[in-house]
């Protein structure tokens, strides 16, 4: 029987997918990270930013996710280097307690960059939880999940 998991060999072992006779196409993915802060944490944001002596907290952490969407092969054995052609970071306080994080990535290429979206979603809500940690450690990072994908053998939405 022979696996349904592309990252798997005929002898059980690890690879990587070889992508070199995909075509080339225009590919997106979303990824969503919802966070739970607490009212303490939220009541010190005006304006949609918290600066803390860290410096501001949402602007940090776009620049933390952007980072991480652009390392996600170092940081995921099986995910093939890309270059990325954007990559847009959205924070909103979605009510007293929480945060939503979208992470949009995309690119002209032989692969999708789902891992990427979420890799970005991912860091960003981590260091938002770095940057207010002084404030109060009951921060939760409650889901981070693959909202849209698009390009490549099927299109995705999750909502």
């Amino acid at each position: 029987m022979e696996s349904d998991f592309t990252h798997i060999n005929k002898k059980n072992q690890p690879k990587m997918v070889n992508v070199g006779n995909k075509k080339i196409t225009k590919r997106n993915a979303i990824a969503k990270a919802t966070m739970y802060l607490g009212k303490e944490i939220v009541a010190y944001f005006n304006n949609e930013e918290l600066t803390t002596k860290k410096g501001p907290v949402f602007q940090t952490a776009i620049i933390a996710g952007i980072q991480a969407v652009k390392k996600t092969s170092e940081l995921i054995p099986m995910c093939h280097p890309l270059l990325i052609n954007g990559v847009d970071i959205d924070i909103d306080i979605v009510d007293k307690e929480h945060i939503e994080i979208l992470c949009n990535v995309s690119i002209e290429g032989k692969t999708g960059v789902e891992m990427e979206a979420l890799t970005g979603a991912n860091i960003a809500a981590l260091t938002v939880y770095d940057m207010c940690k002084a404030i109060s450690q009951k921060m939760i990072i409650k889901e981070v999940k693959l909202v849209e994908k698009t390009g490549g053998k099927s299109d995705i939405k999750n909502g």
